[in-house]
């Protein structure tokens, strides 16, 4: 069979409530919908550490942090180990990284694999931003998902036609700090986006964990990110929802332009007539607080933050407008991308292929539970070091909360806590069930499932 094309585009930090294919109340994505309507989408996809570079190592890996060695945003990833783009590239594949790179620069560091790379230096910039290109760095002119766009399609059209092609087209937006393009500038002016249900959650009967992270609407959004200072003679609260207001429309602004760029890509495909042959993969890397618990940023283990889009079209094997329910991981893209290519998974991969689900069939012994574990103590948002089980009904999250010399974290240790959520009864998180005596049961079976997963995952270091 030919091998396929693929195309996979990440975004950084958008979450699944700010996809109308997902049920969006407060956004419109018509053409990543596109995707979702003419293929799959995955209603239970989670990353395994929702920090950005962490969750790009374990995609390019198949591996968790605890193995790739990228457990922290200030760890750099080595390039001289194993990675899918490596793998595809000897198998037959062109293969190119364009736009947000973010697992460091320099040496072993830099982007491997790939036979052509051209990618932003850290977060880089949202208005004229520098790329590295292949080592050399150049300015370029305009808007960033713009031009993370336009490379990608130089990119391809360029390409050898006679191969096919493995292309990560990663864009910097809707990372904070929300810079949108003219284009999409006023959009939402004369309207309110809806609050979210849980926004002003005062974090009791919880961990103390979500009370101590510095991640608040009301209380931690700098001037970089609202842009103006809030009105004089506002009421807290009031002052919490213009600040929320400022947030969330630029963060949808951005989202606009990514939604915009990826109908060019879907038009070009079709355009050149190999839309048939190509398999496009719309997600992030990472879910993201829109508000829910009073919070914007990421890295706890809660839905918001766990939970990630994934969205695939393949119309040569994939039915349209199909959803699954089964669990999935990040760590499940590079499997899923070599058995689609013809290519042997390596053994050491920790994910699995997703090509049978993809074909609509569940196999035997599928994951019915995930393992998460958050590495960074304290640090920037001051979130406490983490890790914990999710069932399809619970969630277990243990707050180690020591930093265990890992980079960029503080050395400062807290309280060790548990919580438990019953995510039918609770879907938003906001009752913590671990003391419950009625929960001894489910508790010691949680435990036991939590370090099954830990064992076989190879990451039972004894915290």
């Amino acid at each position: 069979m030919k091998q396929p094309n693929i195309l996979f585009i990440m975004s950084d930090d958008h979450a699944t409530s700010a996809l109308s294919c997902y049920g969006s109340r407060i956004n419109k994505t018509p053409q990543l919908d596109r995707i979702a309507n003419e293929g799959m989408r995955f209603d239970n996809c989670f990353c395994t550490n929702a920090l950005c570079s962490p969750s790009r190592a374990s995609i390019l890996t198949g591996l968790y942090s605890h193995l790739n060695g990228v457990r922290t945003l200030s760890d750099q990833l080595d390039g001289r180990q194993q990675t899918v783009a490596k793998l595809l590239q000897e198998g037959g594949y062109q293969t190119a990284m364009i736009g947000k790179w973010h697992l460091g620069h320099g040496g072993a560091a830099d982007p491997t694999g790939f036979d052509y790379w051209n990618v932003l230096p850290e977060q880089g910039d949202y208005m004229n931003p520098t790329l590295i290109e292949m080592g050399e760095r150049k300015v370029h002119e305009g808007y960033v998902t713009d031009i993370i766009t336009d490379l990608s399609l130089d990119w391809m059209n360029k390409r050898d036609t006679d191969k096919p092609f493995f292309l990560m087209c990663y864009h910097k937006a809707p990372h904070r700090s929300w810079i949108p393009d003219d284009k999409h500038a006023d959009m939402y002016e004369d309207m309110d986006i809806l609050e979210p249900e849980t926004f002003h959650d005062d974090y009791s009967n919880r961990a103390a964990a979500a009370s101590a992270a510095r991640m608040r609407v009301d209380r931690d959004l700098l001037k970089k990110d609202l842009k103006l200072d809030p009105p004089e003679g506002l009421t807290p609260e009031q002052s919490k929802s213009w600040k929320y207001q400022r947030y969330i429309k630029d963060y949808l602004r951005c989202v606009a332009s990514i939604d915009d760029n990826v109908g060019r890509m879907l038009d070009w495909l079709e355009e050149q007539d190999i839309a048939d042959d190509t398999i496009i993969i719309y997600t992030t890397d990472h879910g993201f607080f829109l508000g829910e618990h009073g919070w914007f940023d990421k890295r706890f283990m809660y839905e918001e933050s766990l939970r990630i889009p994934f969205i695939i079209r393949y119309p040569r094997g994939i039915q349209a407008g199909s959803v699954c329910e089964p669990m999935v991981l990040n760590v499940d893209f590079a499997p899923t991308f070599l058995e689609y290519a013809g290519l042997p998974v390596p053994a050491n991969m920790q994910g699995a292929s997703l090509q049978p689900l993809l074909q609509g069939t569940k196999p035997e012994g599928w994951r019915t539970s995930m393992y998460y574990r958050y590495w960074t103590h304290l640090g920037n948002h001051y979130v406490y070091a983490h890790y914990g089980v999710r069932t399809e009904r619970y969630k277990l999250i243990y707050y180690y909360a020591e930093a265990l010399d890992t980079k960029g974290s503080t050395d400062e240790p807290k309280p060790p806590e548990w919580e438990l959520f019953d995510l039918h009864e609770d879907p938003y998180e906001l009752n913590n069930i671990y003391d419950d005596p009625a929960n001894a049961g489910i508790i010691r079976s949680l435990k036991e499932e939590l370090h099954a997963l830990r064992v076989q995952l190879q990451d039972d270091d004894g915290v």
